[in-house]
């Protein structure tokens, strides 16, 4: 069984001098897709929109449904679970230490085939 979540969980953030700990920071429900929780690890307001980390929690059979961020490449590290992802045709099975690039402008969807947590990071920021 994987701890790399527990790890992230109880770690902390240094940015520019600041630090945090990642146990502080709320998760966030997302608006759109059920079963689906954020915790926003650095934003755009950290980075002048140039980068952000979120620390994405999918439950168990649910899914963050087909979308695209327009103008952002998307970096998943799998740090726990299992699921899939769909970038336009091609199917990638996550588990832990799977890494996956999604260039800007492309439609993916996610699917937990048990609880997954990713670390999702943005080029520019999302938020």
């Amino acid at each position: 069984m994987s701890i790399a979540i527990e790890k992230v969980q109880m770690g902390k953030v240094v940015i520019d001098s600041k630090e945090f700990a990642v146990a502080s920071l709320p998760w966030n429900h997302h608006p759109a897709f059920t079963g689906v929780a954020l915790k926003h690890l650095i934003t755009g307001k950290d980075t002048d929109g140039k980068f952000s980390c979120h620390v994405v929690r999918i439950d168990t059979g649910c899914e963050i449904g087909s979308h695209i961020h327009a103008g952002k490449w998307e970096l998943h590290e799998v740090v726990k679970g299992k699921g899939h992802c769909l970038i336009e045709n091609s199917k990638i099975a996550y588990g832990e230490g799977i890494v996956t690039v999604i260039p800007a402008d492309l439609p993916h969807s996610v699917f937990a085939d048990e609880q997954l947590y990713l670390l999702a990071k943005f080029v520019p920021a999302l938020l």
